[in-house]
């Protein structure tokens, strides 16, 4: 399986980097793609270098798509008219879209949820149209997983992990980061 999370400018840190090192230690492909650039300013003002451009991915190769929260950057991600039209295509195609903290939205407001249960950052809760909203900290819903926020980034992380390689290899990367307690 092959992961594209994207980076827009403001992105929360550690709801994107985890996604970013928990499933690269357990060796899946995981394009770190920038929506402004090739290198992408966090909302704590940290810039990291992105290894692709969304103009530059080939979307055909990737199996799922991962949103990270953070102010402004779900904005920015809101912005982009490749990131609206890749989510759209995604979820008419049966792919995987992963969203975290305040990003549900963006499925919410694009009508992505209809059906589906999910969870958000609080106060977010009145953009999920059409779903079932939960109070839990991680939910996956057919092919949408959603996080509540940047104190559930690990465990959202290792659940996308658990979903594409399964629990034992989600249990081994959790032996070996001492976080078997999580999840």
């Amino acid at each position: 399986m092959k992961i594209a999370v994207y980076f827009a400018e403001g992105y929360e840190e550690i709801e994107a980097l985890s996604v970013v090192d928990v499933l690269r230690r357990a060796e899946i492909e995981v394009v770190m793609t920038g929506i402004s650039g090739i290198s992408v300013k966090s909302a704590r003002g940290i810039t990291i270098g992105m290894d692709t451009t969304i103009e530059d991915l080939n979307h055909e190769d990737i199996d799922m798509i991962v949103l990270p929260g953070g102010m402004p950057g779900v904005s920015n991600l809101e912005k982009s008219e490749l990131v609206m039209q890749n989510i759209k295509e995604f979820k008419i195609r049966g792919k995987w879209l992963a969203a975290i903290c305040a990003a549900p939205s963006i499925l919410g407001k694009l009508g992505l949820l209809k059906g589906e249960k999910a969870t958000c950052y609080p106060g977010c809760e009145k953009y999920l149209d059409q779903c079932s909203y939960v109070d839990e900290r991680t939910v996956i819903s057919n092919k949408v997983i959603t996080g509540k926020g940047a104190g559930t980034a690990l465990e959202f992380a290792f659940t996308l992990l658990e979903i594409i390689s399964g629990k034992p290899t989600a249990d081994k990367i959790k032996k070996a980061m001492i976080a078997e307690h999580l999840c």
